[in-house]
């Protein structure tokens, strides 16, 4: 009896100093944010494999030469030289499009500014993202409410977003697309939006028109996505404030500036967040619509210098593209700061 009693005491006190134990006492040593930290290290280092690793290997990529130009051969470090051709314009000659607009005396910053694929990518982030915020924002405050088919005004919203890309530009290729298109007339007998001047007779094959169908068909298609993580924030305020607002005698206007939209914000800056990164990756809706030779963008210059092949080309676009991305980001989260987000 002794002995088994001995031995039991033996095994507790080697849990208490084995390596377990020793990691549990230390774990309970450490302060929250520094547990925090612990607890995603597993998703940081998974992020560190699947994004970190590729952004460091294509700057790599992207210091070595690809062409059999000047005294660089293919292959050849070159260190930042491909960065300032870029930026000078040099090394245009690779590139299926600019990848700054043209600067004139006369009119500087706007002549050719839809042949410069980062403009192109700007106006199209800053359009999408606008437009499908506030329809999203609009779609959400209504689906907020408590009405008879509410939950099949939900499905139909979200079909758009549920669509595939490139099917959804065949749609609206198709649409567009003279002698076939509904929404496309002739010289002879144009339609309706050809009357407005809205577009041409021929839309996809300009880049203006191309550019501004995009910009409706991107946001036919992700609105819903903008309105499903705002509604998701407005489900989770304290409907009791809303109650006592109405019992102080406040419309639904002061409901709104005072409850809604402050609660409401930090959702929405993340929605935006999120649809701002994937806005400036855009390639699948341009491609299949109009075209990158028509319709250019950063990723479209990526894809098409690595088919070339160009890789130092496209190595170079693609961490420019990244670090444009990581400013882009920086200020949003300087605004979520500013929230106390």
């Amino acid at each position: 009896m002794a002995t088994e009693q001995q031995s039991g005491e033996a095994v507790s006190d080697s849990r208490r100093t084995g390596p377990y134990a020793s990691a549990v006492n230390w774990m309970e040593t450490l302060s929250e944010t520094q547990f925090a930290y612990l607890l995603l290290a597993p998703a940081l280092i998974l992020l560190g494999v699947i994004a970190v690793y590729p952004l460091v290997q294509t700057f790599s990529m992207s210091l070595f030469a690809d062409q059999l130009t000047g005294s660089a051969r293919l292959g050849e470090f070159v260190g930042l030289q491909n960065y300032i051709d870029l930026f000078t314009g040099a090394r245009d000659f690779a590139l299926p499009s600019a990848f700054l607009p043209t600067f004139t005396t006369q009119f500087p910053f706007v002549t050719d500014i839809y042949s410069s694929a980062l403009m192109v990518t700007l106006i199209f982030t800053l359009f999408s993202v606008l437009f499908e915020t506030l329809i999203g924002f609009g779609q959400a405050l209504i689906l907020d409410q408590d009405f008879r088919g509410r939950r099949w005004v939900r499905v139909a919203i979200i079909i758009p977003w549920a669509v595939p890309i490139v099917i959804q530009g065949m749609i609206f290729f198709l649409m567009f697309q003279p002698n076939i298109g509904f929404l496309i007339g002739t010289s002879d007998n144009p339609a309706l939006l050809n009357q407005l001047g809205l577009i041409g007779t021929t839309p996809l094959r300009d880049t203006a028109d191309a550019l501004f169908l995009i910009i409706v068909a991107d946001v036919w298609k992700t609105s819903a996505f903008m309105a499903l993580l705002i509604l998701a924030g407005m489900q989770s305020i304290d409907r009791s404030l809303y109650d006592v607002a109405k019992v102080a005698g406040a419309s639904r206007w002061q409901q709104f500036k005072l409850i809604t939209f402050p609660l409401i914000l930090p959702t929405v800056l993340v929605a935006m967040l999120f649809r701002t990164i994937d806005a400036m990756r855009v390639y699948g809706i341009i491609e299949t619509m109009a075209g990158c030779q028509t319709v250019p963008s950063l990723s479209c210059l990526v894809v098409t210098t690595f088919n070339a092949p160009l890789y130092g080309t496209s190595a170079t676009v693609a961490f420019v593209t990244a670090g444009i991305i990581a400013v882009v980001v920086s200020v949003y989260i300087v605004n979520f700061a500013s929230e106390g987000i």
